[in-house]
């Protein structure tokens, strides 16, 4: 059972065409709640609503704030043209969208005729934060680069959660996003990953494709239980269709977790046990003791399978103050964990060198 309160509209602390982030007044206590105005409409301040509060009772991170269900004071919605395909589906929020596959689609005859991507450089991740340093480092060497962003369904489902995507897009460092799955609110909608590289390259025209889940990640604890194993078969349909695949391997040398030391093992079961293709996987460490850790992982691991390239120098933190960018990954800034941030942008320079 989810957790559910009362709350009345305090104030409104952003807004634009797709989410609020409000403050409501919850048992005399001034709490954070986020509205997204496709699902439940506008609301002004001193409105009744109704929030689904779990997300602050078990204290959890991205998701750490209410929600709302039901504005009280404005109960009735009318539905919106065009679409036919739900997301969120059999649940009380399931909402139409007009996908890019529709039969009604201008773009249907263009993606049933799709024949190949061919090798179009398409990098995929595991967490949400992994995208801006990969960007910006395309961007500043190339401004001309188109880039489409794909968000999957691993984590956050409406894209207009992203300060990161909201970020990017208003320094036109995205060209263009999609939502997959039962994510939804990207510029273009897409059934499943295939049809969404096949809008990449055939609609968009996409020079790089950057593929990871929205903000937040599950994890277990277990060999399995983690929702970026998503990242295994997604490299594999890159492949079927004939694009590059290049998998951003998950690294750190900051996280207080062992499994997390050096490429994270979750990297290593995706790598090892998920992905079935053999993909590139650039290693962007320049320090020789953590690149020998690095070594002796893959070594002792056997996944040698794959491509590793290992990057000989490094501009990251150059590029993330060019374009005024600062990104967090697990409350952890640039300074506090680098490898991880040079991890994404290693995969996006290996690409540069393809696109020269």
């Amino acid at each position: 059972m989810i957790s559910k309160k009362i709350g009345i509209v305090d104030s409104i602390v952003y807004e634009d065409f797709h989410i609020q982030e409000i403050k409501v007044i919850i048992e005399n206590k001034v709490q954070k709640a986020i509205n997204y105005i496709s699902l439940t409409g506008n609301v002004n301040v001193g409105d009744e609503l109704l929030l689904n509060t779990t997300a602050v009772e078990l204290n959890l991170g991205t998701g750490g704030a209410h929600f709302v269900i039901a504005n009280l004071n404005n109960l009735e919605s009318s539905l919106t043209g065009g679409g036919h395909i739900m997301k969120l589906r059999y649940t009380p929020f399931q909402l139409k969208v007009f996908a890019a596959e529709e039969q009604e689609s201008k773009y249907h005859d263009i993606i049933n005729n799709f024949k190949s991507l061919d090798n179009l450089p398409v990098a995929v991740g595991t967490l949400h934060s992994m995208l801006v340093p990969f960007v910006a480092v395309i961007k500043k060497a190339d401004p001309t680069k188109k880039i489409a962003y794909i968000m999957t369904d691993g984590a956050a489902l409406p894209i207009h959660l992203s300060k990161n995507v909201k970020q990017l897009k208003q320094k036109k460092l995205i060209d263009a996003t999609i939502t997959i799955g039962n994510s939804f609110g990207g510029d273009y909608e897409c059934v499943n990953i295939y049809t969404a590289l096949i809008v990449a390259k055939e609609i968009i025209k996409a020079d790089v494709v950057f593929v990871s889940m929205g903000p937040g990640i599950v994890g277990t604890g277990t060999k399995y239980g983690f929702s970026g194993i998503e990242q295994g078969y997604i490299l594999d349909a890159v492949v079927t269709l004939g694009g590059e695949a290049i998998a951003i391997p998950r690294i750190s040398f900051a996280d207080k977790r062992d499994r997390h030391k050096g490429i994270s093992h979750h990297t290593i079961t995706i790598l090892k046990d998920i992905v079935k293709s053999k993909v590139i996987v650039p290693i962007n460490i320049q320090d020789s003791d953590k690149k020998k850790y690095i070594y002796d992982q893959i070594k002792h691991n056997k996944i040698e399978k794959h491509k590793f390239v290992f990057m000989q120098s490094d501009k990251t933190k150059e590029c993330l103050e060019y374009f005024k960018l600062n990104v967090k990954s697990m409350g952890r800034s640039y300074e506090e964990d680098e490898e991880f941030f040079k991890s994404s942008s290693g995969a996006g320079a290996y690409i540069l060198e393809g696109l020269k």
